[in-house]
């Protein structure tokens, strides 16, 4: 026989508490965190995405594909 009662409040709870440690992200550093101060410089003075990604293939060596620099942008300089 059992000792201990099911109580599905405590199953929920715990439950709850799994899925949220389970959906926690892990985000890697960009490549691009690196050349930060360089890219928002470019951008501030007036480059597009897509020449910071001609500037970060050839000067940089980095491939990377223009909305992937949008977005970087987008969350580094607001715009």
């Amino acid at each position: 026989m059992l000792t201990d009662e099911f109580n599905p409040k405590v199953t929920l709870s715990r439950l709850r508490a799994e899925a949220q440690v389970r959906r926690k992200k892990s985000y890697r550093t960009s490549r691009l965190d690196r050349l930060a101060g360089e890219l928002l410089q470019l951008h501030r003075a007036g480059a597009t995405a897509a020449e910071l990604q001609r500037w970060l293939a050839s000067e940089r060596r980095i491939r990377v594909t223009h909305s992937t620099v949008s977005r970087w942008l987008r969350g580094r300089a607001g715009g």
